[in-house]
């Protein structure tokens, strides 16, 4: 479903100072030690900076990758390569899709997620409330018109769940327009930008999660390459060490990071960065991540995405799950 435009940089620098001697003389033969330089890390988005990247920006704002030692810099943007980016070492981490990750080793890739930001996968199908529908199966039941982008993994799995054969199926536009002006269109969406954006120009959205199907991938994963695992493991804590700290903050108040990300989108007001990041919260932090942490992953969860994706023939064979993932112990 998402997602395409211009690049988004951002980088941090920090410098840290130790304590000097205690008298002139002592201050002249014993000048203070040189500041520890920050490692530089990288991650690169997949996507504009938007409340999914809320807690990323929050652990930058407040610090929280260079109190671990990091300097970090923030690449990439939509319709970023952020798969083969990270691939190819031009960056340490990246942001994707808990599907990507299956089919990039589907292909040879190495890369593992070691941070899922959202629990429940928050892609979905809006409609029209007034329909008075209540579920994707009485939906799909009524009939009507169904903007999606063909190709997805969960399209693949609405074809095969569901019988769509009373519903006009014509390719997405990223547009809310069609939506306004027809009220038997039904449309895929992000659950904090397109309702939102409908609900302000007066409509009246309704979304059923494509979660409530049965598929529901981790999303906003962030990724690294096996060898990153591997050879600099107490770096790959430290990140996600931040990004835990950047995302308690960041639900707890986002309106810091907001204005941050609202200079670097300025297509998203003050209101709809307030009202995304509300609307986010529940898919972020469910019983199991207030269990194990945010950003937390499981093993069923994996295994149940690539048997999906096997059954979908989107992948060749069923990959091993703990393979796609790691469970990283965070550094603070």
């Amino acid at each position: 479903m998402k997602r395409m435009g211009a690049r988004i940089g951002l980088a941090l620098a920090v410098s840290l100072g130790l304590g000097c001697g205690d008298t002139r003389k002592e201050q002249a033969s014993n000048p203070p030690a040189a500041a520890q330089p920050l490692e530089s890390v990288r991650i690169a988005l997949n996507w504009k900076a938007e409340p999914e990247f809320g807690g990323l920006f929050e652990a930058q704002r407040a610090g929280e990758f260079a109190k671990r030692g990091l300097a970090l810099e923030i690449t990439g943007g939509p319709g970023a390569p952020v798969v083969q980016m990270v691939e190819a070492g031009q960056v340490e981490f990246g942001f994707a899709a808990a599907d990507e990750v299956v089919v990039a080793r589907d292909r040879g890739s190495d890369v593992v997620a070691v941070f899922a930001t959202y629990q429940t996968n928050p892609q979905g199908i809006m409609v029209h409330a007034s329909r008075g529908l209540a579920s994707l199966r009485d939906l799909f039941a009524a009939g009507g018109t169904l903007e999606v982008e063909p190709g997805l993994a969960y399209v693949k799995h609405l074809e095969k769940e569901f019988d769509l054969s009373k519903m006009k199926i014509v390719p997405y536009g990223y547009s809310i327009a069609p939506f306004l002006a027809d009220p038997q269109m039904a449309q895929q969406v992000f659950v904090t930008a397109e309702p939102i954006a409908a609900k302000r120009q007066g409509a009246d959205p309704q979304v059923f999660l494509i979660a409530e199907t049965g598929f529901d991938p981790y999303a906003a994963v962030v990724i690294a390459t096996g060898a990153q695992v591997r050879d600099h493991a107490e770096r790959v804590s430290k990140v996600v060490a931040a990004l835990r700290a950047g995302w308690r903050g960041y639900l707890d108040d986002p309106g810091p990071a907001n204005a941050v990300m609202s200079t670097l989108n300025q297509e998203m007001d003050a209101e709809t960065f307030r009202l995304a990041a509300d609307a986010q919260k529940p898919l972020i932090e469910d019983d199991f991540a207030r269990e194990h942490g945010i950003g937390a992953m499981s093993q069923q969860r994996w295994a149940t995405l690539a048997g999906q994706l096997r059954a979908l023939a989107i992948v060749d064979k069923e990959p091993d799950p703990g393979a796609c993932w790691t469970e990283v112990r965070a550094i603070d």
